[in-house]
């Protein structure tokens, strides 16, 4: 039968949670659902909507993955959080569960069974859906202990390639530092089902370390240099060994890196790096923040200045006992800040000077962009991270804290490797 007009306008007017549901009515609605039209067409309506998102901690901690949670947004319409759809389902009884990295709505794991068997798990929350890939096949039994023991590979990357608004394809990169200037990549694809070994120059002799993470944009992931004045990035769809890592500084390098007050952190906003941070000039305080437009070494052509705000009226009502979190990832104008002495979450936006406190404590509100806020145990983590942000005499070294798991605008499943 064909679907009348009708339906396909009430259809695309829907959110994306009912949307799905609706897929299984039949086939007709089904094919329509799945159409690269119907999914233009939805994704054109709502390409200025917010859609649920949440901050997660990044750090291994006894407490949840999702800390600060946004739900009711127009393009989802889900009623709760996206970290309540973490559930998770394994074929053996796991003592240890650890959140590796979170892209594009997909979610990487690593469990480890009652009989210390380790396992690696990329799933798709949403529709519960997970599959475990094979562990790569050249790592001996020291490395199977350190991993039981995370020792190594706890900076575990994962990075997907989309078309269209959908998952393609999706890779997890394991590090396994070379030394001198190569660094050794093993690589799991999900376009292949197959470990890849890739040994990568760097200019500089640079490395990565256990305890840090990786942001995944854009095909590429980027990591914290053993260097505090730069970051490293590799593009693991179209890099190759000549290309070698790219090595980027961050814009303060230099005379403002006196002046700032944070230890370095960057995270993404509008499909950009953006990195951020207050400084101090002439007892002056302003906050600024820089977007990442060109993979360069040399900061004045990597970095854009987007904002340079002054900070008295938010200081003058809130205080200075606070620090960095994340900035929206669909609206650059709003950036994320923990206040300390008023145990909540402070919401700033650039352009208008709007401040909104948001505190856990509290029933939950409506944010900014529109979206529900919830909390989920975040001042307790906060407590215990917060002199991370301040940089101690001996120990500048930077973290990756918070990042962001964002729901994708269009439905899509898990990309299943080819059967063997």
């Amino acid at each position: 039968m064909d679907i009348p007009e009708v339906a396909f306008v009430v259809l695309v007017r829907l959110p994306l949670k009912s949307i799905a549901r609706f897929r299984s009515v039949c086939k007709e609605w089904k094919d329509l659902i799945d159409s690269d039209f119907f999914r233009d067409h939805f994704i054109s309506r709502n390409s200025s909507s917010s859609i649920s998102w949440s901050i997660i901690q990044m750090q291994p901690h006894k407490l949840t993955l999702e800390i600060v949670g946004h739900h009711g947004c127009k393009t989802w319409g889900l009623a709760r959080s996206p970290g309540s759809f973490m559930s998770f389902f394994v074929e053996k009884a796991i003592k240890k569960l650890l959140v590796l990295a979170c892209t594009d709505g997909l979610v990487l794991l690593y469990a480890e069974a009652t009989d210390e068997t380790p396992m690696y798990y990329v799933g798709n929350p949403f529709f519960q859906v997970w599959f475990r890939f094979p562990l790569p096949p050249f790592l001996s039994l020291g490395d199977l202990q350190r991993l039981r023991l995370h020792e190594r590979f706890r900076d575990t990357g994962f990075v997907t390639k989309m078309q269209s608004g959908i998952v393609v394809s999706y890779k997890v990169v394991l590090l396994m530092p070379h030394g001198g200037t190569k660094v050794g990549f093993a690589i799991y694809s999900s376009d292949t089902g197959k470990w890849e070994n890739r040994y990568v120059t760097c200019p500089l002799h640079h490395c990565w370390f256990s305890h840090r993470k990786s942001i995944a944009l854009n095909r590429m992931l980027h990591w914290f240099s053993n260097i505090n004045s730069s970051f490293m990035a590799y593009d693991f769809y179209e890099g190759n060994v000549d290309d070698g890592c790219r090595i980027i500084s961050f814009p303060d390098s230099g005379k403002d890196d006196v002046l700032r007050r944070f230890r370095r952190t960057f995270t993404t906003s509008e499909g950009s790096i953006v990195y951020f941070n207050e400084y101090r000039e002439n007892e002056n305080l302003t906050l600024r923040v820089w977007r990442l437009v060109k993979y360069t070494d040399g900061p004045e052509e990597a970095w854009q200045l987007l904002w340079e705000v002054s900070l008295f009226s938010m200081i003058e009502l809130l205080g200075i006992d606070y620090f960095p979190v994340v900035m929206h990832p669909l609206n650059s104008e709003i950036i994320y800040l923990w206040s300390r002495n008023k145990k909540g979450m402070i919401l700033f936006n650039l352009r208008t000077l709007a401040l909104c406190l948001h505190k856990e404590n509290e029933d939950d509100s409506k944010c900014m962009d529109g979206c529900v806020l919830s909390f989920n145990r975040c001042s307790e983590f906060m407590e215990d991270i917060c002199g991370y942000f301040f940089p101690g005499l001996y120990d500048d070294s930077n973290h990756l804290i918070f990042s962001q798991y964002v729901l994708p605008r269009w439905l899509h499943r898990l990309p299943r490797p080819p059967p063997t």
